[in-house]
């Protein structure tokens, strides 16, 4: 059998591996459908994450760099490659109850051709209905962060919202601003297809932030008020910029992205300065959440997992290209590392089946 692996900085390569027995809590399961992440799984893949030599210290919530002796954050040669899996489960241990062998699950896990995931007490392991979306499964993690930023930033019936980067959170993101009742849902992005997307679902205005001053558009579009909510998904400094000049008085911007060391482009001293607006960090993974204890990361994924297995929420086109496994080392160099103007978010399938 073979899995996704890096082998070294933004080369990725099929490799051989053997699966170890089950224990008496887990399953096995037969993958059919899988997905990689488009932000922070690529940061590991290019090797610009900090905690290649840094870590996070929640004692004093500051990141720290790595003693000589401690083993690096990253290391590459096996590292695994993918975020989310469906398929089959073909073996089931002992104390497994709330599974059988057949069942449809979703999980975390790498981009390989079988999964071991613990069965018992296990949230995070889920049934997928018959005639849920497969498509929409795997985008059961970035539903996490589009919810998250959404309700960090108090977004309500009746705001403008403002959703910049039109990615796998971002569209999501459109999509609970404008059923939630937002007077306007304003989508940017550069890339024509992902704004394409974000129209058709519920977005009333698209622009392409390289073809205009985006922060004055954002005024323009709401009456000279500007957004009552900006999420912000691209983690680009231009946008940040933008983000800013579009704020309504006393707005919030959500920042979402996974955001690497900003070069020029930055000016607080203007709109931010005198309009009085916020930004929140927003990660829908960090506890305590902001709405503790009412809200944890826990109620989060149980809500957006029935949003997805319901169809609230539509991901079908947001898994493009979707290539088979055989080609899925040649597929993420393409499509999420090197050309990801051509991918919202790439899906892989297993056995020649589609999806």
């Amino acid at each position: 059998m073979k899995k996704l692996v890096a082998v070294a900085p933004r080369q990725a390569a099929l490799k051989d591996y053997e699966d170890r027995p089950i224990e008496k809590d887990e399953v096995r399961v037969r993958v059919e459908f899988a997905a990689p992440k488009h932000g922070t799984e690529l940061a590991d893949f290019r090797g610009t994450t900090p905690f290649i030599d840094g870590k996070y210290d929640p004692e004093w919530q500051v990141f720290t760099q790595r003693a000589p002796e401690e083993p690096r954050g990253i290391v590459f040669g096996d590292l695994p490659i993918g975020n989310m899996f469906v398929g089959r489960i073909t073996e089931k241990g002992a104390d497994v109850t709330e599974f059988e062998i057949g069942d449809r699950v979703c999980s975390y896990g790498p981009i390989k051709e079988t999964e071991i995931v613990k069965a018992v007490n296990n949230y995070k392991l889920r049934k997928v209905p018959d005639g849920a979306s497969v498509r929409n499964a795997v985008c059961y993690d970035p539903a996490q962060f589009a919810l998250g930023a959404i309700r960090d930033a108090h977004a309500r019936p009746g705001d403008n919202v403002v959703v910049i980067g039109l990615g796998a959170i971002g569209q999501i993101a459109v999509q609970l601003a404008a059923r939630l009742g937002a007077s306007v849902v304003i989508a940017i992005d550069p890339i024509a297809h992902r704004r394409e997307i974000a129209l058709r679902h519920g977005a009333h205005y698209a622009l392409d932030n390289t073809q205009c001053d985006a922060g004055l558009e954002i005024k323009k579009l709401t009456d000279k008020m500007g957004a009552d909510v900006i999420i912000e998904t691209s983690g680009n400094v231009h946008a940040l910029q933008a983000a800013l000049r579009g704020l309504a008085y006393g707005g919030t911007i959500a920042y979402a992205a996974f955001a690497k060391p900003f070069g020029e482009g930055l000016w607080l001293g203007q709109e931010g300065h005198f309009n009085y607006g916020k930004i929140v960090f927003t990660r829908a993974c960090s506890e305590p959440s902001p709405d503790y204890p009412r809200w944890d990361r826990k109620r989060i994924e149980n809500v957006v997992w029935h949003m997805l297995m319901t169809g609230y929420l539509a991901c079908d086109d947001l898994l493009d290209p979707v290539i088979p496994f055989e080609e899925s080392a040649e597929g993420f160099m393409k499509y999420v590392d090197q050309h990801p103007e051509l991918s919202i978010k790439l899906g892989v399938t297993f056995g020649g089946k589609s999806v």
